[in-house]
């Protein structure tokens, strides 16, 4: 069987808004166990991505400062990378290994402009194991 990104994205993800505090980021982030995840505006456009290592930069930079918050809008990045929700899941396992975008653990998966689902590198990892079992190569 041919997998998409459709059949191993997280359809229930947290998103980001660029004017929230870094701080509420933070504790988002350590409350659901997660890494990042995309920026949106208020229409649902995809206009970046935050993840732990924008915020501990943020928080670096801060302590030069004496200070520690500020926005999303100042420490995100920019979403250069997405994923199609038609992509198979050989194409998204290839951008994780690519050596440009080896420190991702997730990519946002697009339909339509939209984002609809995170796929993460244990995802791509449970579809590896899924193809192996129906191949008859697991335990």
């Amino acid at each position: 069987m041919s997998y998409r990104a459709r059949d191993f994205m997280s359809q229930s993800f947290v998103t980001f808004h660029p004017d929230m505090d870094v701080l509420e980021v933070v504790r988002k982030l350590t409350d659901y166990n997660i890494s990042g995840g995309p920026v949106v505006d208020s229409q649902g456009n995809l206009v970046g991505v935050i993840s732990e290592i924008d915020c501990l930069r943020a928080a670096v930079q801060a302590s030069y400062h004496e200070s520690w918050g500020g926005t999303v809008r100042e420490v995100m990045r920019e979403a250069t990378r997405t994923v199609d929700v038609d992509d198979s899941i050989m194409h998204v396992a290839k951008l994780f290994a690519d050596q440009e975008y080896s420190y991702y653990r997730g990519f946002p998966v697009m339909k339509n402009n939209r984002v609809v689902g995170r796929i993460r590198l244990r995802d791509v990892l449970r579809a590896f194991d899924v193809m192996s079992q129906e191949a008859g190569g697991g335990n």
